[in-house]
Order: C-alpha cells, then structure tokens, then sequence
C-alpha cells in the first residue's frame, strides 16, 4: 500500500471540495486517511486460505452454522460504508474450521473494495475451495451508507444476498432446512 499516494489523494480531495488542506483540524487527516486505509482494506493482502488451512478432523455430515457475523466494507462505486452481518452454513466433508476462521474468511472479502454480491459469492466459494465441504450456504444483510446518506437517501433499507452450492444448492429440502436453522 502506497501511504504517500493515498495522502496526496486526501490533500486534493480536500481542495477540490474547497478546503484548505493546511487548516489545523485537517493538517494530520491525509495522514489519518492513509492509516486507515491500512486497515479498511486489509483484505487485498491476504487470502481465505490463510485462515481456513487450519482444519481439525470431523467425519460427520451435520450442518454447521455461525450466525451474525458483524462486518464493515467500503464499496467500491462509492468508497462508502456499508455493514452488516453474515450468517455461514456448511456440511463438512471430514474437517472443520475453527469457528473463529469463519468469522475472519468474512474480514478478508469485507476489507477490499467490495459489493456485497461478490463478497458473499466469494466467501462462499472459500469455504467449498478450501474446507471441501458437501454444501455451502452464506446469506449476507447489510445497510449501504450509499443508499442512506446520498442519492436515494432511504435509511433502513437493508440488501440481502445469498449464495448456495454443492448438496446444499442441489437439495431444495436441505436449502430450506437450513434456512430454517438460521432463523432460529
């Protein structure tokens, strides 16, 4: 990540919009900007296998579901926020993830400039990719700070997504199974 750019960046926005980069309040925020900028897109620089490599033996075929899983990402029409939760299901298919692996697999796609299709395709496909498992079922909900602050201006409004595959996209009576359990 190049900070200088990012700071140069930050110094035009802010004389573009009329600003004076120099002002005491804004003297450090190029700055500010370019370390944050370290962590909001953390996720270009790392990979779900990273996280979902770490496995432990699990010869079992029962669903595993972790729910509510708190993200932020920046999209990229934008760069504004957007947040929300994901919910993760999966069939093993002779190992598991630490549970703490889901919830960072749902980091590394979140922190990129992102849509939230993509994001929840990609986690999806991680955890077929690199856990094999039987069936996969990510459902992502999320509030777009560029629907609630400009343009349409519609706070609340919440997009959903979803991705299935393997036996749980093939088997209609699974899918709905396991919706069902992530109601719960």
């Amino acid at each position: 990540m190049d900070k200088n750019k990012i700071e140069q960046g930050v110094r035009a926005i802010l004389e573009g919009i009329g600003e004076d980069p120099n002002r005491e309040g804004l003297l450090e925020t190029p700055a500010r900007v370019a370390r944050a900028c370290e962590e909001l897109f953390a996720g270009l620089h790392t990979t779900a296998e990273n996280h979902l490599s770490k496995t432990f033996e699990f010869v079992n075929e029962n669903i595993v579901i972790e729910k509510n899983i708190h993200f932020y990402s920046l999209c990229e029409h934008h760069l504004l926020p957007f947040y929300g939760e994901v919910d993760i299901a999966y069939i093993p298919n002779g190992k598991v993830a630490g549970l703490s692996k889901l919830a960072r697999t749902v980091e590394v796609y979140a922190k990129r400039p992102q849509i939230q299709e993509r994001m929840t395709e990609q986690i999806a496909n991680a955890l077929q990719d690199y856990l094999d498992a039987k069936g996969v079922l990510v459902v992502a909900k999320a509030e777009h700070m560029c629907m609630t602050m400009r343009g349409i201006k519609k706070p609340g409004t919440q997009t959903v997504t979803a991705c299935a595959l393997g036996s749980i996209k093939d088997d209609e009576n699974l899918k709905t199974e396991v919706y069902r359990l992530m109601k719960m």
